[in-house]
């Protein structure tokens, strides 16, 4: 009898379920979205805010109805500044934790060391930083600049009457996939403008390297030879003692000018700008940056870091990677909405062509064959509050080059 009961109730249920009448205890009613940033290491100073941001977003639209009527449920790892743990992570979200999209990396070295694995298991990706190019999976979508969105346009600049005319260059980085491949384009670049290999100083440092002495006396040294601009790749908390070194040799703004990729609001929040006045900075986004959605997203992100007690919550700032995130979301949001259905395959059809209402001040798009934002770009001036003041922007969103015309071999690359 009690085994006849049982199958009676299970049978009871399957129809129910099948019928759409599931009861909510029973039926899966949240949607798992995985959370892949460094929260310790070298890379924790631009990581967290990023994956603070990512749960602010995810609470933002929880709290307008979710996603198909379900709320999103944030599963959060932190690789630690490991590269190869990055790859371990990625399996663990999408294998043992079965999220249906991550939003996460910073750097392409753990971005690459996940890819394999997205590819593997048919993940998916959002990624929010500005990167090298040279790479376009169907797995991946880059929220962040290619370079010609970024690096190009940054020592265009310089090398005009505006931005100092800059004739000599300090390619300075960590020593890595991003910088290295970055610095291969700039200087076929700087070689089509005429500019020789004499006047091109290559320099590479590890990773939470912190002794910058000797390297900005040689700058200093190389900048005698004429008009000299530093282009920093430097990534995570070394670019603390390097702004710190430069403050402390006296090298000013205008007398050999840095631009950095990979230098934002939050890693100026800790370090002493008022030597640092006038050096730059390009990015997509700058919080300094006048209109009502960008300040909205401003407000919002005050009061979250308030209400959640983030720590150093009164001093928080918005930067170019946390509205690449918060972009990123949203527009999966609306891919999964589109196609009704989280389905991998399904959303990445759907995300060509998004678009969204951003807080650089322009309505951008996803583009539908290279799965890369359309993006402004905008230089600005390292104030003395940490801030930046926008000397330079394009007129509208750019289209990406992931595969750079600067590279041989490329011509014929475009999308997927």
């Amino acid at each position: 009898m009690k085994r006849r009961l049982v199958l009676k109730q299970l049978t009871a249920l399957s129809f129910l379920a099948l019928s759409g009448w599931m009861p909510q205890a029973l039926a899966t009613d949240t949607i798992k979205v995985g959370i892949l940033h460094s929260l310790s290491g070298t890379m924790a100073i631009s990581e967290t805010s990023l994956k603070d941001v990512a749960l602010m977003t995810i609470e933002e639209i929880n709290a307008d109805g979710g996603v198909l009527g379900k709320k999103l449920e944030p599963v959060v790892v932190d690789p630690a500044s490991n590269w190869p743990l990055f790859a371990e992570k990625a399996r663990q979200l999408l294998a043992q934790d079965k999220v249906s999209v991550v939003f996460g990396a910073w750097t392409s070295v753990s971005r690459k060391s996940a890819l394999p694995v997205f590819k593997e298991l048919n993940g998916l990706l959002f990624y929010p930083v500005q990167y090298e190019g040279e790479e376009l999976e169907k797995n991946v979508f880059y929220t962040g600049a290619a370079p010609n969105q970024q690096a190009i346009p940054a020592v265009e600049y310089l090398m005009s009457e505006d931005g100092g005319g800059a004739k000599r260059f300090v390619l300075l980085g960590t020593d890595y996939v991003y910088p290295r491949t970055t610095n291969k384009i700039l200087r076929a670049f700087l070689h089509s403008k005429g500019v020789k290999d004499s006047d091109i100083e290559e320099i590479y440092t590890p990773f939470g390297h912190s002794d910058y002495q000797t390297i900005v006396a040689n700058i200093k040294k190389f900048s005698t030879g004429g008009r000299t601009a530093v282009i920093s790749t430097i990534n995570g908390d070394s670019n603390v003692p390097f702004y710190k070194e430069l403050g402390n040799a006296g090298l000013k703004a205008t007398d050999v000018p840095v631009v950095a990729f990979s230098v934002g609001e939050e890693e100026l929040r800790g370090v002493d700008a008022k030597p640092l006045v006038g050096h730059l900075a390009a990015w997509n986004y700058f919080q300094s940056i006048k209109n009502p959605v960008n300040t909205a997203f401003i407000d919002k992100w005050k009061a979250y870091a308030k209400a959640k007690n983030l720590p150093n919550a009164s001093t928080v700032v918005t930067n170019d990677p946390m509205e690449a995130t918060y972009i990123g979301i949203h527009m999966w949001k609306q891919a999964v909405e589109q196609a009704k259905t989280t389905d991998v395959d399904k959303v990445i059809e759907a995300m060509g062509g998004q678009t969204f209402t951003a807080p650089d001040g322009f309505t951008i798009q996803m583009d539908a064959t290279n799965h890369h934002l359309h993006k402004p770009v905008y230089i600005g001036e390292i104030n003395a509050d940490g801030q930046f003041d926008v000397v330079w922007k394009t007129k509208g969103p750019i289209r990406a080059q992931p595969w750079s015309p600067y590279i041989a071999g490329n011509e014929n690359k475009q999308g997927l």
